[in-house]
């Protein structure tokens, strides 16, 4: 692992055993890491490359948000579903159709906060 600490911004750890990460995904992996969004490191993986809004081949753990452009469009791809604690009763009926009106989707481009 690689820690690339000329970010400016939070810490970012590359496992990139040794390849270069081209220059347009550094920028963007720099510009990443400014977020106030970031939880503690963005993780760059081995296929790291430019992406649209996010590069691809990284993680990008957030705190009090939701960054649906580190997911990409190949949705799936590296995601890992988690059996949680929580049962759906626990859940209010409302909260699918809140993330959906409040989380940017389909290519819109918007800032909204959520409350707690």
């Amino acid at each position: 692992m690689v820690v690339l600490t000329e970010t400016g911004g939070a810490l970012v750890k590359a496992w990139i055993k040794g390849a270069p990460i081209e220059h347009s995904a550094r920028r963007q992996i720099t510009d990443v890491a400014q977020l106030p969004i970031v939880h503690s490191h963005i993780a760059a993986m081995p296929d790291v490359h430019f992406g649209r809004g996010a590069m691809v081949g990284s993680v990008i753990a957030t705190k009090d948000a939701i960054m649906p452009a580190a997911v990409g469009v190949d949705i799936g791809y590296g995601m890992i579903a988690m059996r949680l604690s929580v049962t759906a009763d626990l859940l209010p009926d409302d909260l699918a159709i809140n993330i959906e009106r409040t989380a940017p989707h389909s290519g819109i481009k918007c800032v909204r906060t959520f409350s707690k």
